[in-house]
């Protein structure tokens, strides 16, 4: 990075998007942005993997996922603080700028409409609402609708600088509360020799086997622990923090330190959903089908942390899909206004915001699950786009490319597989996921290996 050129903050100050920011502040803000309920939802749905869950969130994170957050913020900070679709057609070509935005648009669309969804079914639920007008399903999507749309088109020193840093901060003092009362109370937590003999023992099943319901490790593990691990989401919300730091010495600690942190959370509440449950697998499986995982994160911190572990249980699990679902429709009107040079008055602003959340209340009318499988799958193939796209990068910089372009094979491997075997795909026998995966991973490292050599000899000559 070059601390001595002028970010795209100073150059294209205006009030709206490009303001700056203290680093603390754009840290937490990002932080939250890329959070929400995603590394706590995820880990909790993954613990029924067992530890190998663990394993996934500390590897994925540290070698894919905060990867993909450093060089999404880098790329976005070096093209102007432009979205994602802009920086694929720089780097590649006008077909691959298409393709990311096709996917980069659906995905927050699908992310919005998920975070409206879920805090608006939680407040109509409280026991607090029952038998008055707050019960009402609607009334909530309506309410988190009206101020989506305030969020999205009032600039971002408004109430997104103002209040979101507050809220990254409670997300990190509830995982801190959470780790160490399971530290002190938790009746099991797991240990090395519960990793050996997780993979050791006969009634066990190994990495690549399914889980006690059947459903195959490889690879609904790496699809339903995304944030935490790794998430194409997180690479939306790049460029609106590229649009506000001062210098392009924070993008390190901004971007790698607020995956790093969302690493931690999605450790957390993995292991929660591991070690609250005296019963295991059967316990954490039953209050998932009672209520999700909502209501495990209710139980866990009712359970470790009293009247406080309720007060942030209601926050962790309405406010926070809040604070990632109005940055999500932000994010989704820069990438419009980028992709087709859309002057930002205040009239651009309403005629683009109004029909996106208008056709966002008629999602909500469609089933939950089905939405959320279309956003699980975007999500992994943009953060495997984007791996590629940070492999190009450092490709043409003649840089070690290997620290991208390693998880982009591995996460491309997934992808192809899971897209095989999902039911919104293809379809085909679970069995073809681990040789699909195997094949795809193998034929990308040599091809790697090919480009490189042939890109080293070029430099040599």
């Amino acid at each position: 990075m070059d601390t001595t050129v002028d970010t795209p903050q100073k150059r294209f100050s205006e009030g709206v998007d490009y303001v700056a920011i203290h680093p603390v502040r754009a840290f937490l803000i990002q932080f939250l942005n890329i959070a929400g309920v995603g590394p706590i939802f995820g880990p909790i749905l993954g613990a029924l993997y067992g530890p190998v869950a663990l394993v996934w969130i500390v590897l994925g994170n540290v070698l894919g996922g905060a990867v993909h957050d450093f060089f999404s913020g880098v790329m976005s900070i070096k093209e102007d603080g432009k979205s994602l679709p802009e920086i694929a057609g720089h780097y590649y070509n006008v077909v691959f700028k298409g393709f990311m935005l096709i996917f980069t648009a659906m995905l927050l669309f699908f992310v919005g409409v998920v975070f409206i969804m879920s805090p608006a079914g939680l407040l109509s639920n409280l026991d607090v609402f029952q038998d008055t007008f707050f019960a009402n399903n609607t009334f909530w999507v309506l309410a988190i609708l009206a101020y989506y749309f305030l969020a999205t088109l009032l600039p971002i020193d408004k109430i997104i600088t103002k209040f979101y840093p507050i809220f990254g901060a409670l997300m990190i003092v509830m995982t801190v509360a959470i780790a160490v009362s399971l530290l002190i109370n938790a009746p099991h937590l797991p240990v090395a020799g519960d990793f050996l003999a997780y993979f050791e023992a006969d009634h066990a099943h190994d990495f690549l086997e399914p889980n006690p319901d059947g459903l195959p490790t490889w690879p609904l593990l790496f699809i339903t622990i995304t944030c935490g691990a790794i998430s194409g989401f997180h690479s939306t919300q790049a460029p609106i923090i590229a649009r506000c730091l001062t210098n392009e010495k924070y993008v390190r600690p901004v971007y790698y330190g607020a995956m790093m942190c969302e690493g931690i959370v999605g450790c957390v509440w993995a292991l929660a959903g591991i070690a609250a449950f005296p019963e295991g697998y059967a316990g954490l499986k039953a209050l998932l089908d009672q209520g999700g995982p909502g209501l495990v994160v209710n139980h866990v911190a009712n359970s470790y942390l009293g009247v406080l572990g309720g007060i942030m249980a209601i926050i962790a699990v309405a406010v926070f899909p809040i604070t990632s679902g109005d940055t999500a429709f932000r994010s989704l009107r820069l990438t419009v206004v980028d992709a087709f040079n859309i002057p930002q008055s205040l009239r651009n602003r309403l005629l683009l915001a109004l029909p996106i959340l208008t056709i966002a209340y008629f999602m909500t009318k469609l089933d939950f699950s089905l939405i959320w499988r279309y956003f699980a799958f975007s999500n992994m193939l943009l953060s495997t786009s984007v791996l590629w796209l940070a492999t190009k990068y450092l490709f043409d910089r003649r840089a070690f490319h290997w620290i991208a372009s390693v998880p982009a094979v591995i996460a491309t491997g997934v992808t192809l597989s899971y897209i095989m075997t999902a039911a919104i795909g293809f379809n085909l026998s679970a069995d073809l996921g681990k040789p699909i995966g195997a094949a795809v991973v193998v034929i990308g490292l040599v091809g790697l290996v090919f480009v490189h050599s042939k890109h080293k000899k070029l430099d040599v000559a």
